[in-house]
């Protein structure tokens, strides 16, 4: 009774990470944007608990899933780099669209270039509601809502991104940096029940070795995510072969070890 009477609000739903993280920096650092050669496009796609169904709700697939499309390229006219990100995660009854727009400026520091970018974040967040049932007898309880509820957020990201070529990078960001909120879910005001960003900070770092073999190359890499209420902390490493074919090994602390393969050609990656 003494945690229910001192507790002031409740927040859930954290941002997707992705084992394959070091591929989609675009979505979250838009300090990140424009620093390699050219036009860099990217997809992946995450199913995560494959098969996993809501017994209540007609068998429903409630199993998480996460599609992100990232895009980025230099514009010198404005000596810096853009980033264009679209991701839509759905879990369970709730579907998310997320699109950001970012800039980037680079300043030439220490052998390698700066980014300095923030971009404009738009945030679709819905939930079914008519599909959860609570674990109640009470008809028609006014604090929850029974329907489909939707809201549009705006907010904005921020990032740095230091990158020395073929030797290291460190990055950092926060996503949905003023944390905005939507209308309340229910308008009686028998709640205050509302859609809120998920601010979130991550630290990105990578390293490449060179071994004494050239056709050999080690890329560790670690990326930690937090909201402060809780965090992940990623750590993994690629062998690349040739500069065409790589395996590698993620771990995630106190959740998951995932192993990794990718093929490269020309100026095409695919990975799993």
């Amino acid at each position: 009774m003494i945690i229910v009477a001192i507790s002031g609000m409740m927040m859930a739903q954290q941002a997707p990470m992705f084992t394959n993280y070091s591929n989609s920096y675009a979505s979250v650092n838009p300090g990140f944007g424009g620093l390699s050669d050219g036009v860099n496009v990217m997809g992946i796609y995450r199913n995560q608990w494959t098969g996993f169904v809501d017994n209540s709700y007609e068998n429903a697939i409630v199993s998480p899933t996460t599609m992100l499309f990232s895009g980025d390229m230099p514009v010198k006219l404005l000596h810096g780099g853009a980033t264009l990100s679209i991701m839509n995660d759905k879990i369970a009854y709730e579907d998310n669209i997320n699109v950001n727009l970012g800039y980037s400026f680079h300043l030439d520091i220490g052998g390698g270039t700066l980014g300095i970018g923030m971009a404009f974040n738009m945030l679709n967040r819905s939930v079914d509601f008519g599909k959860l049932f609570p674990n109640t007898t009470v008809p028609n309880d006014p604090i929850l809502p029974s329907a489909e509820e939707s809201d549009m957020l705006i907010d904005a990201n921020f990032g740095v991104y230091w990158h020395v070529p073929e030797t290291f990078y460190i990055g950092m960001s926060v996503t949905n940096l003023f944390e905005s909120k939507g209308r309340m879910l229910v308008e009686n005001g028998s709640t205050t029940a509302s859609f809120i960003g998920d601010r979130t900070f991550y630290l990105m770092a990578g390293y490449e070795y060179q071994f004494n073999n050239p056709i050999y190359t080690l890329l560790p890499s670690l990326c930690i995510m937090t909201d402060i209420a809780s965090t992940q902390i990623n750590a993994g490493a690629k062998l690349l072969y040739n500069e065409k074919f790589w395996f590698g090994l993620n771990y995630r602390y106190q959740e998951s070890i995932a192993a990794m393969v990718g093929l490269k050609f020309n100026d095409i990656q695919i990975s799993y």
